[in-house]
């Protein structure tokens, strides 16, 4: 049941087709099924969730009467969606299921079928229970401020902790960087409740030191990056690796973009018209795209072809072969454009390591005053979280994992 598909239909109608579906689905999991449901019942993009609808408790609790007859008891699993970066095609998604919950036990008692009341007072207080923990699955906070301190602070102790270790470390997986967000954000909503004063100083602190690596354009691990610049053969190296990056470029790139930039801007358009939300951006995009693009090849192709075949007739030592000439061109739209972001993205760590490069030389001082802040921030997060059980376990090296745990073979497809 969709309610689109009953536009017309009058409320009647609707609610026999929400009770069907609701039917269908509750016996699916009494079944032995699973039900994936987004209790708060549409997309966003806050750092906060919505305000949740009943439907899952709805669903729990019928579920628990039919399954109170003949069939498997009903769970419910928290599941955390967590993103890597949530406007980029191809970028990182975790999904992280939790223990399921155990649920206090006025709210496990049967409702009688035919008792709505009852049915809408327990669904109530279930929501009541789910909202919080829905907030610490997705790591929900009240601002994208707030977030991004959080990170900062997550970011400082794994580079302090990796430092004091003598540890080289490589950029973290999504599970460690889930896990060191779940840590930062239990022991400040727990701190929170105790010190909020002292929470609150040092969340300043911690604003003021993410300020001066935003103006310095570093993160807390360029910190630590052994300075080449005592390397006499460094301004060749520079030299050379701006010169390969910067002047070396093919033209199968200059020709891949002029073919992609059309449908690439009319994509942007499409999408900022027919959007009706932020959040349907990418949906529009995506679909534009896949007519776009390809229709862009080809056009590019068939001119290509055309003029091929024109040059064949005003120069008669050139061969005729629009065919191939239409096919490398259509080759070049579809791969010159994807090659062309991996340039640009080379382009821009390339730029990056030459930045880090030249700020670690004539900002030594900064450098410096950085170090010993972010060492001071460590001290003072270890102690104000000191005695909390937070998740994970932090690792010699100072990553952040769970010991002794490992996947069974069979377990991994």
């Amino acid at each position: 049941y969709r309610a689109s598909d009953l536009k017309n239909a009058d409320d009647e109608a609707r609610r026999k087709g929400n009770r069907q579906s609701l039917d269908a689905m509750a016996q699916a999991v009494c079944d032995g099924g699973f039900a994936a449901l987004f209790p708060e019942g549409v997309s966003h993009d806050d750092p906060f969730i919505q305000e949740l609808k009943t439907g899952a408790a709805r669903l729990y609790y019928r579920a628990k009467q039919l399954c109170d007859e003949n069939g498997v008891p009903p769970v419910i699993v928290p599941v955390g969606l967590h993103y890597d970066n949530k406007t980029a095609f191809r970028s990182d998604a975790l999904v992280e299921f939790h223990a399921p919950l155990e649920l206090p036990h006025e709210l496990l008692a049967p409702i009688p079928e035919d008792d709505a009341e009852a049915l809408r007072s327990r669904s109530g207080e279930l929501m009541l229970v789910l909202e919080p923990v829905l907030q610490e699955v997705t790591h929900a906070t009240e601002s994208w401020e707030l977030n991004q301190l959080m990170n900062r602070v997550r970011t400082l102790m794994r580079a302090e902790r990796a430092k004091r270790a003598g540890a080289s470390l490589r950029a973290p997986t999504m599970v460690e960087r889930t896990l060191g967000m779940a840590r930062v954000w239990k022991a400040y909503f727990v701190r929170l409740q105790t010190e909020p004063d002292r929470v609150q100083a040092l969340l300043d602190r911690v604003s003021a030191y993410d300020q001066a690596l935003l103006e310095v354009k570093l993160e807390d691990d360029d910190l630590d990056k052994p300075p080449p610049i005592e390397s006499k053969w460094l301004p060749i190296i520079l030299t050379a690796q701006a010169a390969v990056v910067f002047l070396v470029f093919p033209p199968v790139l200059v020709l891949g973009s002029l073919i992609n930039a059309g449908p690439y801007f009319l994509t942007n358009l499409i999408s900022r018209v027919a959007s009706k939300q932020y959040k349907d951006t990418a949906t529009v995009k995506l679909l534009a795209g896949l007519v776009l693009f390809p229709l862009a090849w080809l056009i590019a192709a068939l001119l290509v072809g055309l003029g091929q075949i024109e040059l064949h007739q005003s120069f008669a030592g050139i061969p005729r072969a629009p065919w191939p000439a239409g096919i490398v061109t259509f080759l070049i739209g579809a791969f010159g454009g994807a090659l062309a972001l991996v340039y640009l993205e080379l382009v821009r760590r390339t730029w990056t390591s030459i930045r880090i490069r030249m700020k670690r030389q004539w900002g030594s001082t900064t450098i410096r005053q950085l170090l010993a802040e972010r060492a001071v921030l460590y001290e003072a997060i270890e102690e104000i979280r000191g005695g909390l059980d937070l998740p994970g376990d932090v690792l010699a090296d100072g990553r952040v994992g769970t010991q002794d745990f490992a996947l069974d073979p069979d377990d991994v497809p």
